[in-house]
């Protein structure tokens, strides 16, 4: 979308009435294939192209959002956001971003898109290894198929006082599901990749592989007694445990007082050694980015320093709501104003793989697949239900199902040992952690 429509956009928002205004535009090609069983089973591309619009009157503020960027529909777009921003109730912290804070000069590179075009035969060819390894390793019984999939997109984003922003990144996926068992004892096990680059993409016989082996890996669960035991969480599955604390530390919670860290910042929160970072700026990142999502310039930061706690995470509206400054991580849509996100957050890895956690745990649960989570905000108490292997003598010794892990935060942070094991995978990436003592209920 030509970025000076964008700028018209503003324009006739302000000419209607508004005193600030914002306009996004995001476009985005995408081509996905899927087969099953060899056969081909689903073809699916995407061409979308929509315009958003954030208006301020006063402290008021309102966000429409359209997909028709007619000149027509774009003057309805306008008058629609202009009548409700008068209609909605005053916000004293609404407003763009302080010019001080936004991006300026030069843009860097951080080469996140590849122009390189998937057809629809190469999407197949590629989803068709990837579930034919799968399907190959032996005790895998069905499918639940492989996806290949190559998109490119890009986000543009103008205010009326003086930012203008651009930038296009590109996607290749790849991933395969099996079964493996029969009947009541099957078990499912799958794995997936994406990169922004097509050469970055692992092989489609290894991503089979990997799906087929943890598939089989689970046959035969059996039921743990409860109990209270070491507990590793598998690298793939660790961000869920460190997912409450970014939400803890996000700006809006804090300003609500709905953080179990909201007393914490400056003070130890994990152990000593200990580092949690957030790098925008990585070359080929998923996350990556030279300003956020409301101009405002984005840096490397350290959340977890040697343990203690740094920052919160703000957008312009909790940065003033909290009396700070903005620290590059709002996070938006086009239909609503801006949250709050990470870019690239790592936890740092220690000395140990996973091999020797379980090594030095003894005997333990180790943790490889999680569903529903639940959270108390305000006290960090935590509990999820997982799968995994049960390990004794420091070897894994059989798969468990139907398990229900439960903790407080506060405390299990404080105990979290990080593995070796880290692998840049996503936008969010750690190694598998250990934690000497969580509460198992089991039969």
């Amino acid at each position: 979308m030509d970025i000076d429509l964008l700028h018209d956009v503003v324009r006739a928002a302000l000419s209607a009435g508004a005193d600030a205004a914002e306009a996004v535009s995001a476009e985005r090609s995408a081509l996905s294939v899927g087969v099953r069983l060899g056969e081909l089973e689903e073809v699916e591309r995407e061409e979308a192209r929509d315009l958003g619009l954030r208006v301020f009157v006063g402290q008021r503020q309102a966000v429409v959002s359209g997909s028709d960027i007619s000149p027509v529909a774009r003057a309805k777009l306008v008058e629609r956001a202009v009548a409700m921003a008068r209609l909605a109730p005053e916000d004293s912290y609404a407003g763009l971003a302080p010019q001080d804070r936004l991006m300026q000069g030069a843009r860097p590179d951080f080469d996140l898109y590849d122009s390189t075009e998937r057809s629809p035969e190469v999407l197949e060819t590629m989803a068709r290894e990837a579930e034919a390894a799968a399907r190959a390793v032996p005790g895998v019984m069905n499918s639940e198929g492989g996806s290949a999939t190559w998109s490119n997109s890009a986000w543009s984003y103008v205010t009326s006082h003086g930012f203008e922003g651009r930038h296009r990144s590109s996607a290749f996926s790849l991933s395969a599901s099996v079964i493996a068992g029969e009947g009541s004892g099957m078990e499912r096990g799958g794995e997936g990749r994406s990169t922004r680059h097509a050469e970055d993409l692992p092989s489609a016989a290894s991503i089979g592989a990997e799906a087929g082996r943890r598939a089989v890996a689970k046959v035969g669960p059996r039921k743990l007694d409860s109990r209270t035991a070491p507990v590793i969480f598998e690298n793939r599955v660790a961000l869920s445990v460190l997912s409450p604390f970014i939400g803890a530390i996000s700006g809006p919670a804090i300003a609500r007082g709905t953080s179990f860290l909201k007393d914490k910042l400056g003070q130890a929160v994990f152990a000593p050694g200990i580092d949690i970072t957030d790098n925008p700026h990585r070359q080929r990142g998923l996350g990556s980015g030279a300003f956020d999502d409301e101009g405002v310039a984005t840096q490397p930061m350290s959340l977890i320093e040697d343990g203690r706690l740094t920052t919160w995470l703000l957008n312009a509206s909790a940065a003033r709501q909290l009396g700070l400054n903005s620290t590059g991580h709002a996070s938006r849509g086009l239909a609503g104003p801006p949250g709050v996100g990470t870019h690239n957050l790592t936890l740092q890895p220690g000395t140990q793989d996973r091999a020797a956690l379980i090594k030095s745990a003894g005997s333990g649960l180790l943790v490889t697949s999680m569903f529903g989570p639940s959270l108390n905000a305000n006290n960090g108490d935590w509990s999820a239900g997982v799968g995994g292997f049960w390990f004794e003598d420091g070897e894994i010794a059989y798969p468990v199902n139907e398990i229900t892990v439960a903790a407080n935060l506060i405390e299990l942070y404080a105990r979290l040992v990080p593995g070796g094991d880290l692998e840049i995978r996503g936008a969010a990436n750690s190694p598998s952690i250990l934690v000497d003592a969580v509460a198992i209920a089991g039969r």
